[in-house]
């Protein structure tokens, strides 16, 4: 691996790609995002500290050009795309690797014949970029949905099409389509992603590297064989596994150093907990080193009603005692009975004993009696709010603050929380407001949102660790072969 390659990253949000392939010994020479509060987490953390709002306002300010000199354009791609001498540079500096995550659930064939669909132009934007750049190596990446073909309405997938596309975009490329999870790779969380990794064919002749264009899975390596031969060679290993001295990392191992005032003093460390608390000399800090004794920044507790607190123990409540947390929806079920509804209560709680007890010692209900009517004051009709398990790791982290419950207290999780699960250090400072409801969502893309979109730093490091060896092997052969039929 060396340490000079250049990529760019598109659609960057806060930066978690980035971070990944800068561990990995990529140098990030441009990152574009449209979202001035995502940007202003990726500029505080990579370029300079963000001391005050006016530095912030008036880098907004700076032509395309003159923020690209900086290494950050906070523009649409469209109008990255429209500035020649922006990608007349980016064409002379010999990029290595053009990575990103084009929202592409709408892309097809058909997108460039109906311009009107909004859903398709981003991934055209993506590919027009590549197509001018022209770099050694592609990533893309998206949501594990983006695999499903559209057969009732006689379409393919939307990640085969841009597959079928990529390979043919500019000089052309060998298109390695893959699907991980997160948790393969040493992040706790479950978040399976697909993604699309490209080698230059130029490149992929030189060194005879075969695609396939069946997806691999992550979950398909073992640790019996690190060299599974079925593997395709633009693929990274799988590094955890379910069990052994390489098992999932697990909410545990996440968060149990983080308290609600702060750092625990706790004993010994997980060795996960330990990375995340350590500086990271890859960002740019304001302070320059990180107080182990202060509180974490992002680690902001949210306000909760005393009737929200109530229910945050009883989703507790259901997940040890392994009750459906439709539970819950039961009262605000339409076309029942009250009878019907206690009926329904009853049966899933056939068999418990009372009082119910909690884990921290309190008691829940004393009769059944007194559960059904805890049933009907907590009831709701969300239906995706459950509490996290300490020793599996955490489901995918989305980007609402509301849906996870911590494990042990009756609270959200906050920002840092969060962060841990995406696998970012406690270095790495989310900038803009926590959160935004209602037609803000639109628009908005505030702290918990920068979290949940991004990529998780430590699976885009093993992409780029392993992309980087190939590029590096894939240069040397094709310059040699070039130096060959010179002498020739």
């Amino acid at each position: 691996m060396t340490s000079s390659l250049a990529c760019i990253d598109l659609f960057a949000g806060c930066g978690g790609l980035s971070l990944g392939l800068k561990r990995a010994g990529f140098e990030v020479k441009l990152a574009v995002e449209k979202s001035p509060m995502a940007a202003e987490t990726y500029f505080h953390n990579f370029i300079e500290p963000v001391r005050n709002k006016a530095d912030w306002e008036n880098f907004l300010r700076c032509s395309t050009v003159e923020q690209a000199r900086r290494g950050l354009v906070v523009a649409t791609l469209e109008q990255v795309l429209t500035s020649d001498e922006l990608l007349e540079g980016l064409k002379a500096a010999d990029i290595d690797l053009v990575a990103g995550g084009p929202p592409c659930q709408g892309f097809s064939l058909a997108g460039r014949r109906n311009p009107d669909d909004v859903r398709n132009t981003l991934p055209w934007q993506f590919l027009d970029f590549v197509e001018r750049i022209a770099p050694k190596a592609v990533i893309i990446e998206n949501v594990a949905g983006m695999r499903q073909d559209f057969r009732k309405y006689g379409a393919k997938s939307p990640f085969d099409e841009l597959r079928a596309v990529l390979s043919s975009t500019g000089p052309g490329y060998a298109v390695q389509p893959m699907a991980l999870n997160a948790m393969h790779f040493g992040v706790p969380q479950h978040r399976p992603r697909v993604f699309l990794v490209g080698l230059r064919r130029d490149l992929a002749d030189a060194v005879g590297m075969q695609v396939t264009a069946d997806t691999w899975f992550s979950d398909r390596d073992t640790p019996y064989d690190p060299q599974v031969p079925s593997r395709p060679e633009l693929a990274p290993a799988r590094t955890h596994f379910g069990d052994g001295s390489r098992k999932h990392l697990s909410v545990w191992e996440a968060i149990s150093d983080l308290g609600d005032d702060g750092y625990l003093d706790k004993q010994p460390l997980s060795e996960f907990a330990r990375e995340m608390r350590s500086l990271e000399p890859l960002l740019k800090r304001a302070d320059g080193r990180l107080d182990k004794e202060a509180r974490p920044r992002n680690h902001v507790l949210r306000s909760h009603s005393d009737l929200v607190t109530r229910r945050f123990e009883f989703y507790q409540f259901l997940r040890d005692f392994k009750i459906d947390t439709q539970l819950l929806s039961i009262p605000k079920k339409n076309g029942l009975s009250d009878k019907e509804r206690r009926e329904l209560i009853h049966r899933a709680i056939d068999g418990l004993e009372f009082p119910l007890v909690l884990h921290n010692g309190s008691i829940l209900a004393g009769s059944k009696r007194e559960f059904v009517r805890l049933v009907n004051r907590l009831a709701t009709k969300k239906h995706s709010q459950r509490a996290l398990s300490l020793n599996s790791p955490s489901p995918t982290v989305v980007s609402l603050p509301d849906d996870y419950v911590h494990p042990t207290v009756p609270r959200t999780l906050t920002v840092r929380e969060m962060a841990r699960f995406q696998s970012f250090p406690d270095a790495f400072e989310f900038r803009a407001k926590e959160t935004t409801g209602g037609t803000k969502r639109r628009t908005e893309v505030p702290q918990y949102t920068q979290v949940g979109n991004a990529v998780p730093p430590k699976v885009a490091e093993a992409i780029g660790r392993h992309l980087a060896d190939v590029i590096a092997a894939a240069s040397v052969e094709g310059n040699g072969k070039a130096s060959n039929a010179a002498v020739a």
